[in-house]
């Protein structure tokens, strides 16, 4: 199957190219050991005030995740959760908050993956630029401070409150992973991506028990300004991960 092909509109089902992508970061994700089996979620707005958004289905594995599968909901919904196919309670604590209370939060991707919930768990969560990919970062992100516990509806709420800034991408969620947000699906999975080989740079610089070499203020925002500014890498990216899935035959278009 070519990634046209893939791309290609089915009948019936509304938002199609959208969801491809989603699939497409779900496997992904799922192969490059990022996830949590069948949790942790990822949802894209897809109407311009946002609290109408696609996010996959409750209890379904990442690397089985197909197009055709992921729900459409609406963040004013207040009986989503009643309906046969209910998403994950969690996840619409805290996507369902997020899509109602931040428009330009687009696309919004939550995992627990392994350097980025270590660095969540450290006494300070600051990830400082002794790279390029750690710099990528440089006063790009927020720290969240105040877990609460599951991400039920209230503490969903009290996370989205802090997502207000549309400069800050990253939310390092103290004591339990990381969210991203992105302006569609291949710009949040590129910024998920490269957060956590952020993540474990530093992680395995500290693990040396070396001092770092930590750039300065002009060096680090000049390379995360220049990285905000490059073009087409998260279109590209996206585009290689759906040409390699599409050659391996994989079914997550369907």
């Amino acid at each position: 199957m070519t990634t046209a092909t893939a791309l290609k509109p089915r009948p019936n089902i509304d938002h199609w190219q959208e969801r491809v992508e989603l699939a497409a970061a779900f496997r992904w994700t799922a192969r490059l050991n990022m996830h949590e089996g069948v949790a942790n979620h990822f949802s894209l707005a897809v109407n311009p005030d946002g609290t109408q958004f696609l996010m996959n289905p409750n209890q379904v594995h990442f690397s089985r995740i197909k197009a055709s599968d992921i729900l459409l909901l609406d963040a004013n919904d207040l009986d989503a959760l009643k309906t046969p196919d209910a998403p994950d309670p969690t996840a619409w604590g805290l996507h369902g908050s997020v899509h109602r209370r931040c428009p330009h939060a687009r696309c919004v991707m939550h995992v627990h993956s392994i350097f980025a919930t270590v660095l969540a768990s450290l006494a300070d969560s600051n990830i400082p630029p002794i790279d390029q990919n750690t710099a990528t970062f440089y006063n790009r992100y927020i720290i969240d401070a105040h877990f609460g516990g599951l991400a039920f509806e209230d503490e969903g709420e009290r996370c989205a409150a802090a997502l207000t800034d549309p400069t800050k991408k990253v939310m390092i969620m103290g004591n339990h992973g990381v969210l991203v947000l992105g302006k569609d699906v291949a710009d949040a999975f590129n910024r998920l991506y490269y957060f956590e080989r952020a993540a474990e740079t530093y992680i395995r610089a500290l693990q040396t028990g070396q001092k770092l070499r930590v750039l300065s203020h002009e060096i680090a925002e000049k390379t995360a300004a220049e990285l905000d500014d490059y073009p087409g890498q998260a279109e590209r990216h996206m585009a290689e991960l759906k040409a390699i899935l599409d050659e391996e035959g994989s079914n997550y278009a369907s």
